[in-house]
Protein backbone atom coordinates (compact mmCIF):
# COMPACT_ATOMS: atom_id res chain seq x y z
CA UNK A 1 0.00 0.00 0.00
CA UNK A 2 1.51 2.98 -1.05
CA UNK A 3 -0.92 5.73 -1.49
CA UNK A 4 -3.06 7.68 1.04
CA UNK A 5 -5.74 9.90 -0.90
CA UNK A 6 -8.45 11.97 -0.11
CA UNK A 7 -10.83 11.66 -3.25
CA UNK A 8 -14.40 13.50 -3.90
CA UNK A 9 -16.25 10.42 -3.06
CA UNK A 10 -20.05 12.26 -4.74
CA UNK A 11 -19.70 10.58 -8.00
CA UNK A 12 -19.48 6.98 -7.13
CA UNK A 13 -22.02 4.68 -6.83
CA UNK A 14 -22.79 3.79 -3.30
CA UNK A 15 -24.41 0.68 -3.87
CA UNK A 16 -21.25 -0.64 -5.16
CA UNK A 17 -19.70 0.26 -1.88
CA UNK A 18 -22.03 -0.98 0.48
CA UNK A 19 -21.71 -4.43 -1.99
CA UNK A 20 -18.24 -3.90 -0.93
CA UNK A 21 -18.73 -3.70 2.57
CA UNK A 22 -20.85 -6.12 3.09
CA UNK A 23 -18.76 -8.96 1.78
CA UNK A 24 -15.68 -7.70 3.48
CA UNK A 25 -17.79 -7.70 7.04
CA UNK A 26 -18.94 -11.27 5.85
CA UNK A 27 -15.62 -12.36 5.26
CA UNK A 28 -14.24 -11.31 8.32
CA UNK A 29 -16.97 -12.82 10.43
CA UNK A 30 -17.11 -16.28 8.91
CA UNK A 31 -13.56 -16.74 9.57
CA UNK A 32 -12.94 -15.34 12.63
CA UNK A 33 -16.10 -17.45 14.68
CA UNK A 34 -15.58 -18.10 18.70
CA UNK A 35 -14.86 -21.65 18.08
CA UNK A 36 -14.25 -23.49 15.00
CA UNK A 37 -16.59 -26.38 16.57
CA UNK A 38 -19.68 -23.98 16.70
CA UNK A 39 -20.96 -23.00 14.03
CA UNK A 40 -24.45 -21.99 12.70
CA UNK A 41 -24.62 -24.31 9.01
CA UNK A 42 -24.86 -21.22 7.39
CA UNK A 43 -22.25 -19.88 8.40
CA UNK A 44 -19.76 -22.55 7.83
CA UNK A 45 -18.76 -23.85 3.76
CA UNK A 46 -19.97 -26.38 1.92
CA UNK A 47 -17.69 -29.33 2.76
CA UNK A 48 -17.58 -30.49 -0.92
CA UNK A 49 -20.47 -30.52 -3.39
CA UNK A 50 -22.60 -27.24 -2.50
CA UNK A 51 -23.37 -24.07 -1.86
CA UNK A 52 -24.11 -22.20 1.44
CA UNK A 53 -24.38 -18.76 1.94
CA UNK A 54 -21.14 -18.09 3.71
CA UNK A 55 -20.06 -19.55 0.14
CA UNK A 56 -21.41 -16.48 -1.14
CA UNK A 57 -18.57 -14.16 0.19
CA UNK A 58 -16.04 -14.28 -1.59
CA UNK A 59 -16.86 -14.78 -4.92
CA UNK A 60 -18.91 -11.53 -4.54
CA UNK A 61 -16.48 -9.92 -3.65
CA UNK A 62 -14.30 -11.04 -7.17
CA UNK A 63 -17.41 -10.43 -8.91
CA UNK A 64 -17.26 -6.55 -7.53
CA UNK A 65 -13.24 -6.64 -8.03
CA UNK A 66 -14.33 -7.32 -11.91
CA UNK A 67 -17.19 -4.20 -11.49
CA UNK A 68 -14.37 -1.59 -10.19
CA UNK A 69 -11.67 -3.14 -12.85
CA UNK A 70 -13.78 -2.07 -15.62
CA UNK A 71 -14.26 1.62 -14.11
CA UNK A 72 -10.46 1.69 -13.38
CA UNK A 73 -9.34 0.27 -16.95
CA UNK A 74 -11.90 2.81 -18.50
CA UNK A 75 -9.48 5.75 -17.43
CA UNK A 76 -6.86 3.90 -20.43
CA UNK A 77 -9.70 3.46 -22.77
CA UNK A 78 -8.78 0.22 -22.57
CA UNK A 79 -5.67 0.22 -24.46
CA UNK A 80 -2.44 -1.75 -23.39
CA UNK A 81 -0.70 1.50 -22.92
CA UNK A 82 2.32 1.19 -20.27
CA UNK A 83 0.96 3.21 -17.93
CA UNK A 84 -1.94 0.74 -17.84
CA UNK A 85 0.09 -2.73 -17.84
CA UNK A 86 2.26 -0.94 -15.26
CA UNK A 87 -0.21 -0.51 -13.26
CA UNK A 88 -1.83 -3.71 -13.35
CA UNK A 89 1.18 -5.62 -12.79
CA UNK A 90 2.16 -3.71 -9.71
CA UNK A 91 -1.23 -3.92 -8.41
CA UNK A 92 -0.92 -7.95 -8.80
CA UNK A 93 2.43 -8.19 -7.27
CA UNK A 94 1.35 -5.62 -3.94
CA UNK A 95 -2.05 -7.89 -3.49
CA UNK A 96 0.18 -11.11 -3.88
CA UNK A 97 2.82 -9.68 -1.62
CA UNK A 98 0.76 -9.01 0.99
CA UNK A 99 -1.24 -12.02 1.30
CA UNK A 100 2.16 -14.04 1.57
CA UNK A 101 3.08 -11.25 3.98
CA UNK A 102 0.12 -11.88 6.16
CA UNK A 103 0.74 -15.61 5.73
CA UNK A 104 4.00 -15.06 7.26
CA UNK A 105 3.14 -13.13 10.00
CA UNK A 106 0.59 -15.66 11.37
CA UNK A 107 3.82 -17.91 11.43
CA UNK A 108 5.82 -15.76 13.12
CA UNK A 109 2.84 -15.27 15.46
CA UNK A 110 2.59 -19.18 16.09
CA UNK A 111 6.68 -19.69 16.20
CA UNK A 112 6.67 -17.09 18.87
CA UNK A 113 3.55 -18.38 21.10
CA UNK A 114 5.32 -21.51 20.98
CA UNK A 115 8.66 -20.42 22.39
CA UNK A 116 10.79 -19.89 19.22
CA UNK A 117 13.25 -17.00 19.05
CA UNK A 118 12.43 -14.37 16.83
CA UNK A 119 14.99 -15.83 13.91
CA UNK A 120 13.33 -18.99 14.34
CA UNK A 121 10.08 -18.22 13.94
CA UNK A 122 10.71 -15.69 11.30
CA UNK A 123 12.68 -18.24 9.07
CA UNK A 124 9.64 -20.93 7.92
CA UNK A 125 10.04 -20.02 4.60
CA UNK A 126 9.87 -24.25 4.02
CA UNK A 127 5.99 -24.35 4.76
CA UNK A 128 4.75 -20.79 4.15
CA UNK A 129 1.55 -21.16 2.41
CA UNK A 130 2.23 -20.14 -0.60
CA UNK A 131 -1.47 -19.45 -2.07
CA UNK A 132 -4.36 -17.72 -0.14
CA UNK A 133 -7.10 -15.49 -0.85
CA UNK A 134 -5.60 -12.84 -1.41
CA UNK A 135 -3.48 -14.61 -3.54
CA UNK A 136 -5.88 -15.97 -5.58
CA UNK A 137 -7.60 -11.91 -6.28
CA UNK A 138 -4.30 -10.94 -7.32
CA UNK A 139 -3.78 -13.44 -9.78
CA UNK A 140 -7.61 -13.28 -11.51
CA UNK A 141 -7.30 -9.35 -10.95
CA UNK A 142 -3.92 -9.74 -12.93
CA UNK A 143 -4.99 -11.96 -15.86
CA UNK A 144 -8.17 -10.71 -16.68
CA UNK A 145 -7.23 -6.89 -16.55
CA UNK A 146 -4.40 -8.06 -19.10
CA UNK A 147 -7.08 -9.94 -21.40
CA UNK A 148 -9.50 -6.47 -20.90
CA UNK A 149 -6.61 -4.43 -21.60
CA UNK A 150 -5.29 -6.53 -24.95
CA UNK A 151 -8.95 -8.04 -25.85
CA UNK A 152 -11.51 -6.18 -27.32
CA UNK A 153 -14.84 -6.26 -25.26
CA UNK A 154 -16.49 -8.25 -27.59
CA UNK A 155 -14.15 -10.84 -27.50
CA UNK A 156 -14.17 -11.07 -24.03
CA UNK A 157 -17.47 -13.28 -23.23
CA UNK A 158 -15.70 -15.79 -25.88
CA UNK A 159 -12.60 -15.77 -23.58
CA UNK A 160 -15.23 -16.51 -20.60
CA UNK A 161 -16.71 -18.98 -22.52
CA UNK A 162 -13.12 -20.85 -23.43
CA UNK A 163 -11.70 -20.60 -20.05
CA UNK A 164 -15.12 -22.04 -18.49
CA UNK A 165 -15.60 -25.01 -20.84
CA UNK A 166 -12.18 -26.01 -20.81
CA UNK A 167 -11.96 -25.83 -17.12
CA UNK A 168 -14.80 -28.05 -17.34
CA UNK A 169 -13.36 -30.78 -19.44
CA UNK A 170 -10.00 -30.80 -17.42
CA UNK A 171 -12.21 -31.34 -14.21
CA UNK A 172 -14.03 -34.00 -15.97
CA UNK A 173 -10.87 -35.66 -17.37
CA UNK A 174 -8.89 -35.12 -14.06
CA UNK A 175 -11.24 -36.56 -11.13
CA UNK A 176 -11.62 -33.14 -10.97
CA UNK A 177 -14.91 -33.58 -8.80
CA UNK A 178 -13.18 -36.26 -6.50
CA UNK A 179 -11.72 -34.90 -3.08
CA UNK A 180 -8.64 -37.12 -3.19
CA UNK A 181 -5.02 -36.40 -4.23
CA UNK A 182 -5.90 -37.93 -7.57
CA UNK A 183 -7.62 -34.65 -8.04
CA UNK A 184 -5.84 -33.10 -10.74
CA UNK A 185 -5.95 -29.79 -8.67
CA UNK A 186 -4.20 -31.15 -6.10
CA UNK A 187 -1.98 -33.64 -8.30
CA UNK A 188 -0.93 -29.96 -10.09
CA UNK A 189 -0.60 -28.30 -6.69
CA UNK A 190 1.68 -30.48 -5.32
CA UNK A 191 3.72 -30.56 -8.52
CA UNK A 192 4.30 -27.19 -8.67
CA UNK A 193 3.95 -25.95 -5.12
CA UNK A 194 4.84 -28.79 -2.56
CA UNK A 195 2.88 -30.07 -0.43
CA UNK A 196 4.32 -27.92 2.81
CA UNK A 197 3.24 -24.58 0.94
CA UNK A 198 -0.28 -26.11 0.62
CA UNK A 199 -2.71 -26.75 3.77
CA UNK A 200 -4.59 -29.79 4.00
CA UNK A 201 -8.29 -30.79 4.12
CA UNK A 202 -10.05 -33.89 5.18
CA UNK A 203 -12.42 -36.27 2.87
CA UNK A 204 -15.90 -37.52 4.13
CA UNK A 205 -14.30 -40.77 4.98
CA UNK A 206 -11.60 -39.07 7.33
CA UNK A 207 -8.67 -38.87 5.36
CA UNK A 208 -6.56 -36.19 5.06
CA UNK A 209 -5.03 -34.56 1.90
CA UNK A 210 -3.47 -32.00 0.64
CA UNK A 211 -5.79 -30.04 -1.31
CA UNK A 212 -5.62 -25.88 -1.97
CA UNK A 213 -8.99 -24.45 -2.35
CA UNK A 214 -7.04 -21.14 -3.71
CA UNK A 215 -4.71 -23.60 -6.03
CA UNK A 216 -3.27 -22.51 -9.83
CA UNK A 217 -5.78 -24.47 -11.64
CA UNK A 218 -8.33 -23.40 -9.93
CA UNK A 219 -7.31 -19.59 -11.03
CA UNK A 220 -8.40 -20.21 -14.39
CA UNK A 221 -12.31 -19.97 -13.83
CA UNK A 222 -11.55 -16.91 -10.97
CA UNK A 223 -10.49 -15.10 -13.94
CA UNK A 224 -13.52 -15.86 -15.87
CA UNK A 225 -15.13 -15.20 -12.73
CA UNK A 226 -13.44 -11.48 -12.42
CA UNK A 227 -13.93 -11.14 -16.46
CA UNK A 228 -18.07 -11.22 -15.71
CA UNK A 229 -17.83 -8.52 -13.50
CA UNK A 230 -15.82 -6.73 -15.95
CA UNK A 231 -18.53 -6.92 -17.90
CA UNK A 232 -21.22 -5.67 -15.83
CA UNK A 233 -19.00 -2.77 -14.48
CA UNK A 234 -19.41 -1.84 -18.72
CA UNK A 235 -23.54 -2.43 -18.90
CA UNK A 236 -23.34 -0.03 -15.09
CA UNK A 237 -21.64 2.50 -17.30
CA UNK A 238 -23.32 2.31 -20.52
CA UNK A 239 -26.66 2.67 -18.90
CA UNK A 240 -26.77 5.73 -16.84
CA UNK A 241 -30.07 5.79 -15.45
CA UNK A 242 -30.04 3.65 -12.34
CA UNK A 243 -33.66 1.82 -13.58
CA UNK A 244 -32.13 0.23 -16.48
CA UNK A 245 -29.45 -0.68 -14.55
CA UNK A 246 -31.64 -2.83 -11.51
CA UNK A 247 -33.64 -4.26 -15.20
CA UNK A 248 -29.97 -5.18 -16.92
CA UNK A 249 -28.66 -6.57 -13.52
CA UNK A 250 -31.27 -8.07 -12.57
CA UNK A 251 -32.34 -10.12 -16.29
CA UNK A 252 -28.91 -10.88 -17.02
CA UNK A 253 -27.77 -12.16 -12.89
CA UNK A 254 -31.22 -14.38 -13.35
CA UNK A 255 -29.81 -16.23 -16.63
CA UNK A 256 -26.01 -16.60 -14.89
CA UNK A 257 -27.41 -17.73 -11.59
CA UNK A 258 -30.19 -19.99 -13.35
CA UNK A 259 -27.94 -21.14 -15.86
CA UNK A 260 -25.15 -22.09 -12.92
CA UNK A 261 -28.17 -24.41 -11.04
CA UNK A 262 -29.41 -26.19 -14.24
CA UNK A 263 -25.84 -27.53 -15.34
CA UNK A 264 -25.08 -28.36 -11.69
CA UNK A 265 -27.05 -31.88 -12.51
CA UNK A 266 -23.64 -32.30 -15.18
CA UNK A 267 -20.93 -30.38 -13.03
CA UNK A 268 -21.78 -29.94 -9.55
CA UNK A 269 -21.52 -26.27 -7.68
CA UNK A 270 -18.18 -26.77 -5.49
CA UNK A 271 -16.13 -23.76 -4.18
CA UNK A 272 -13.30 -25.87 -2.88
CA UNK A 273 -12.54 -26.33 -7.06
CA UNK A 274 -14.73 -23.11 -8.44
CA UNK A 275 -16.30 -25.20 -10.53
CA UNK A 276 -17.55 -23.43 -13.73
CA UNK A 277 -21.15 -23.91 -12.59
CA UNK A 278 -20.14 -22.30 -9.26
CA UNK A 279 -18.79 -19.17 -10.98
CA UNK A 280 -21.90 -18.87 -12.86
CA UNK A 281 -24.05 -19.39 -10.09
CA UNK A 282 -22.11 -16.76 -7.85
CA UNK A 283 -21.69 -13.91 -10.30
CA UNK A 284 -25.24 -14.16 -11.04
CA UNK A 285 -26.98 -14.12 -7.47
CA UNK A 286 -24.09 -11.14 -6.88
CA UNK A 287 -25.31 -9.20 -9.66
CA UNK A 288 -29.22 -9.94 -8.50
CA UNK A 289 -28.05 -8.15 -5.20
CA UNK A 290 -26.14 -5.52 -6.77
CA UNK A 291 -29.48 -4.76 -8.55
CA UNK A 292 -31.20 -4.46 -5.53
CA UNK A 293 -28.90 -2.25 -3.90
CA UNK A 294 -29.16 0.01 -6.61
CA UNK A 295 -32.80 -0.18 -5.94
CA UNK A 296 -32.75 0.57 -2.16
CA UNK A 297 -30.35 2.79 -2.05
CA UNK A 298 -28.97 4.82 -5.40
CA UNK A 299 -33.20 4.98 -6.10
CA UNK A 300 -34.96 5.25 -3.32
CA UNK A 301 -32.37 6.96 -1.20
CA UNK A 302 -33.12 4.52 1.73
CA UNK A 303 -29.32 5.05 3.11
CA UNK A 304 -29.28 5.18 6.56
CA UNK A 305 -28.87 1.99 7.61
CA UNK A 306 -25.94 1.17 5.21
CA UNK A 307 -23.39 3.39 6.99
CA UNK A 308 -22.14 0.80 8.91
CA UNK A 309 -21.25 -1.20 5.92
CA UNK A 310 -19.90 1.93 3.77
CA UNK A 311 -16.91 2.37 6.59
CA UNK A 312 -15.75 -1.38 4.89
CA UNK A 313 -16.54 -0.65 1.28
CA UNK A 314 -13.90 2.35 0.66
CA UNK A 315 -11.01 1.03 2.57
CA UNK A 316 -11.67 -2.94 1.85
CA UNK A 317 -7.68 -4.11 1.21
CA UNK A 318 -6.51 -2.33 4.84
CA UNK A 319 -9.97 -3.46 7.01
CA UNK A 320 -9.13 -7.50 5.58
CA UNK A 321 -5.43 -7.11 6.68
CA UNK A 322 -5.99 -5.50 9.79
CA UNK A 323 -8.53 -8.58 10.91
CA UNK A 324 -6.16 -11.30 9.43
CA UNK A 325 -3.36 -9.10 11.93
CA UNK A 326 -5.14 -8.76 14.89
CA UNK A 327 -6.66 -12.00 14.87
CA UNK A 328 -3.20 -13.85 14.80
CA UNK A 329 -2.53 -11.65 17.70
CA UNK A 330 -5.35 -12.67 19.41
CA UNK A 331 -4.92 -16.33 18.84
CA UNK A 332 -1.44 -16.01 19.49
CA UNK A 333 -0.97 -13.76 22.43
CA UNK A 334 -1.46 -15.55 26.06
CA UNK A 335 -2.70 -14.19 29.48
CA UNK A 336 -2.96 -15.58 32.70
CA UNK A 337 -6.51 -16.93 33.92
CA UNK A 338 -7.26 -19.27 36.98
CA UNK A 339 -3.78 -20.54 37.16
CA UNK A 340 -3.46 -21.32 33.23
CA UNK A 341 -1.69 -19.16 30.45
CA UNK A 342 -4.19 -19.15 27.84
CA UNK A 343 -5.08 -17.21 24.61
CA UNK A 344 -6.37 -13.63 24.36
CA UNK A 345 -9.19 -15.07 21.75
CA UNK A 346 -9.79 -18.01 24.39
CA UNK A 347 -10.12 -15.38 27.43
CA UNK A 348 -12.86 -13.48 25.48
CA UNK A 349 -14.97 -16.12 24.30
CA UNK A 350 -14.45 -19.23 26.70
CA UNK A 351 -14.66 -16.79 29.97
CA UNK A 352 -16.35 -13.73 29.12
CA UNK A 353 -19.00 -14.56 26.19
CA UNK A 354 -19.26 -18.30 26.00
CA UNK A 355 -20.84 -19.17 30.11
CA UNK A 356 -23.83 -16.91 29.47
CA UNK A 357 -24.45 -16.80 25.94
CA UNK A 358 -23.69 -20.95 25.35
CA UNK A 359 -21.63 -22.20 22.43
CA UNK A 360 -23.27 -21.74 19.08
CA UNK A 361 -24.40 -18.03 19.95
CA UNK A 362 -21.52 -17.02 21.72
CA UNK A 363 -19.16 -18.13 18.87
CA UNK A 364 -21.31 -16.03 16.70
CA UNK A 365 -21.37 -13.12 19.19
CA UNK A 366 -17.33 -13.35 19.42
CA UNK A 367 -17.71 -13.05 15.36
CA UNK A 368 -20.00 -10.23 15.37
CA UNK A 369 -17.40 -8.17 18.35
CA UNK A 370 -14.76 -9.27 16.15
CA UNK A 371 -16.12 -7.48 13.08
CA UNK A 372 -16.88 -4.53 15.27
CA UNK A 373 -13.33 -3.98 16.22
CA UNK A 374 -13.35 -4.63 12.15
CA UNK A 375 -15.29 -1.76 11.68
CA UNK A 376 -14.13 0.99 14.19
CA UNK A 377 -10.82 1.03 12.52
CA UNK A 378 -12.36 1.77 9.16
CA UNK A 379 -14.56 3.85 10.68
CA UNK A 380 -11.65 5.75 12.01
CA UNK A 381 -10.17 6.16 8.49
CA UNK A 382 -13.50 6.62 6.92
CA UNK A 383 -14.29 9.76 8.99
CA UNK A 384 -11.19 11.31 8.38
CA UNK A 385 -11.76 10.82 4.84
CA UNK A 386 -8.32 8.37 4.06
CA UNK A 387 -8.59 5.80 1.42
CA UNK A 388 -5.67 3.73 1.25
CA UNK A 389 -5.08 2.24 -2.25
CA UNK A 390 -2.41 0.78 -4.20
Amino acid sequence: MNKITFPHQSGRLLSLDILRGITIAGMIMVNNPGSWNYIYTPLGHAHWHGLTPTDLVFPFFMFIMGVSTYMSLRKFDFEPSGAAIWKVVRRTILIFLIGLALGWFGQLCRGLASSESFIEAAGHFDTIRILGVLQRLALAYGFASLIALLFKERHIILTISILLIGYYFLLLVGNGYEMSEQNIISVVDRAILGENHMISDWTEEGVKIAFEPEGLLSTIPSIAHVLIGFLFGGLIIKHKDNHTRVEKLLIWGTVLAFSGLLFSYNCPINKKIWSPTFVLTTTGFAAQLLGLLIWIIDINQNKKWSRFFHAFGVNPLIVYVFAGVMANLLLNIKVSWQGEIIPIKNYIYSTLIQPWAGNYFGSLLYALLFVSACWLFGYILYKRNIYIKI
